[in-house]
């Protein structure tokens, strides 16, 4: 999954490693919109940020050298990466874990996710032009409603982070990535996925793992093993309200 090096034409505060840089969009943008509309200007390594104080929203341009059916699976490095990063910045005892396949669960509330684009009309067996990993966090809640209300979600700041820590919250992301890729690298997918099922918010007596193929095999006793098959489920993002374009409350 190559970070390839393009001419840096852009700037930004995030201190960032090599081969990342940034661009900043305005508050009305939209950062996994745009990757996905210029992610052949952009470059592999661009990582889109949109200038929001209560949202911690980003997108991540990579170009894949695999088949899409493989390269697909990077969406487990994303997540995987993306929960390290909000662990680094969690305040002591918070849990931080997935509720399959990309809803980002504080304490058991969302706060948001990750998903994950490619061009349209690329086949299975073919190299997409290019994948976006997007995330979005839900930092401050903006709904105006009356604590209690919407039990089900929360905001980072409620739950005791940092609300000027979303700058260390992307920096550190992008460093959990280098490690993701070096994962993809050295051919260890095994090693990747399983990162990714530990992180997995666990039903009572269910146990959890991610097949070669990027599917989801829950094992629970005297019952089947049931598959949820990762195409499938990146066709609807869950967490992701249609009508507001954040998170849902």
């Amino acid at each position: 999954m190559p970070l390839q090096n393009a001419e840096e034409h852009f700037r930004h505060s995030l201190d960032l490693p090599p081969p990342f840089r940034a661009v900043t969009l305005r508050e009305a943008g939209d950062a996994f919109e745009h990757a996905c509309r210029s992610a052949g200007e952009l470059g592999a390594g661009t990582l889109v940020v949109v200038g929001r104080f209560d949202l911690a929203e980003f997108a991540l341009v990579l170009e894949p050298d695999e088949p899409l059916a493989v390269a697909r699976r990077i969406f487990f490095g994303g997540m995987t990466a993306l929960v390290d990063a909000l662990s680094a910045v969690a305040p002591p005892q918070r849990s931080i874990a997935i509720d399959w396949p990309g809803t980002l669960l504080v304490d058991g509330g969302p706060v948001g996710g990750g998903r994950l684009g490619w061009p349209r009309g690329t086949k299975e067996t073919m190299v997409p032009e290019w994948l976006v990993f997007g995330g979005m966090i839900r930092t401050v809640s903006m709904s105006g409603a009356e604590a209690g209300l919407h039990p089900h979600s929360t905001a980072l700041q409620e739950e005791g982070f940092d609300p000027a820590g979303s700058d260390r919250l992307l920096e550190g992301f992008t460093r959990h990535f280098l490690t993701v890729t070096d994962c993809w690298y050295e051919n260890k997918f095994a090693v990747l996925s399983k990162s990714y099922a530990a992180k997995l918010h666990s039903g009572e007596n269910s146990s959890y793992k991610i097949d070669e193929q990027g599917d989801l095999l829950i094992r629970r006793p005297a019952r089947p093993v049931e598959r949820r098959k990762l195409r499938s489920a990146l066709d609807v993002v869950s967490w992701l309200d249609p009508d507001t374009g954040v998170p849902k409350i």
